[in-house]
């Protein structure tokens, strides 16, 4: 069941992601569309999550917004995880010197001071868009994956079923894809909803400093934009939904990786009381 609300959550926004423009045209609204007749409205008709002080439209932009902001956690979640399981699998299956360098470039960027470099790279790019937002966070953000993934895959070289693979003459690319890869699905999963949250959520945090392209339309810049107007003038419902966007997907992410730790730990799941009480009857 949390997993389906989990996805059933994500699937809305991927689908308001995809079809938003069109969303926007059918009910004649845009992110830019400006109103002069209902300046720093509150919700109601004819603007149903109300406008800015500059006569946007609220929904509009939130929904301009949920592509890029998705756009921007999926790009990090694809990179981040990709380094992730090309360095900590192969680290972990191959061992020896392979996994010594691996493993001092997973340290290394371990201990770099992500969120400051991040703000450098970022703000010394020009024009910084959603895209290279996420190239900057995934680059940035695999290697807690990349550790975990290297000791499950170290503990899963040793078992018997790849050892009894490995003596029958498998090929060490076949042991990697069919044997070991399939049992880090869980994990792999897991890291990918991780990464995802965290795009997003960095990407607001850059927008709300100001780091960011002024044309580009985002959960995190409609936050900043209200931040500057809409405290001080009491306009909650400019920065509220944008805000409640960020919180839902954080809440499904969370939801759906429940769902993977039940699936992937039998300890977790629920147990059938009807079927324990029958057995203990």
């Amino acid at each position: 069941m949390k997993v389906r609300v989990g996805i059933g959550i994500i699937a809305f926004f991927a689908v308001v992601a995809v079809i938003g423009p069109w969303l926007n045209d059918l009910m004649g609204i845009g992110p830019w569309k400006i109103d002069y007749d209902a300046i720093s409205r509150p919700p109601g008709g004819g603007h149903l999550l109300g406008t800015t002080s500059q006569g946007t439209d609220v929904l509009a932009q939130v929904i301009a917004g949920t592509r890029n902001s998705m756009v921007v956690g999926a790009v990090a979640g694809v990179i981040g995880i990709v380094l992730a399981v090309v360095v900590g699998v192969t680290a972990g299956f191959f061992g020896g010197r392979i996994d010594a360098l691996l493993s001092f470039l997973t340290n290394m960027f371990l201990v770099l001071p992500v969120l400051p470099l991040t703000l450098i790279v970022a703000g010394y790019v020009q024009d910084t868009g959603p895209i290279t937002i996420a190239l900057i966070i995934g680059l940035f953000g695999w290697a807690p994956g990349a550790r975990t993934l290297r000791a499950q895959t170290l503990s899963l070289r040793g078992r018997d079923f790849v050892m009894a693979m490995r003596m029958l003459g498998e090929t060490k690319t076949r042991l990697i894809f069919v044997e070991v890869l399939p049992h880090l699905a869980g994990w792999i999963s897991a890291m990918f909803l991780h990464l995802v949250l965290g795009a997003v959520l960095a990407e607001a945090g850059l927008a709300f400093l100001g780091i960011s392209s002024a044309d580009t339309v985002s959960w995190g810049t409609i936050i900043d934009q209200a931040r500057q107007v809409a405290l001080l003038n009491g306009m909650w419902w400019w920065f509220v939904p944008p805000g409640l966007c960020i919180a839902l997907l954080g809440t499904a992410t969370g939801l759906v990786n429940f769902g993977i730790d039940e699936v992937m730990n039998p300890r977790l799941r629920t147990a059938d009381i009807k079927a324990m009480r029958k057995a203990l009857a």
